[in-house]
């Protein structure tokens, strides 16, 4: 296992802003993340339009997973609609 870092950006729209939640803690427990804490960074506006959106909320998340799923986990991320945008980093130690 390894640790990486998964920034989301979700629209910042309240009901879409929890079900963007949940789709990501479902993928996560779907790939057996663990350790996983959430750091909410808030709701910002953005530099440039996403999915004609101006603003969106930052949620970050530091996990443990195998580095065998990240491609996969990306793939599912890219294909919820709930997700505006992400990046997944690994922590170097």
């Amino acid at each position: 296992m390894r640790q990486y870092e998964l920034v989301t950006v979700l629209n910042s729209e309240e009901d879409q802003f929890k079900a963007g939640k949940q789709a990501v803690a479902d993928l996560l427990a779907q790939f057996k993340a663990i350790d996983v804490k959430e750091e909410d960074m808030g709701d910002r506006p953005l530099a440039y339009p996403v999915k004609k959106k101006m603003r969106a909320h930052y949620v970050l998340y530091r996990m443990s997973i195998e580095p065998a799923s990240i491609v996969a986990l990306e793939r599912a991320i890219m294909l919820s609609p709930a997700i505006l945008k992400h990046l997944v980093v690994k922590v170097e130690d």
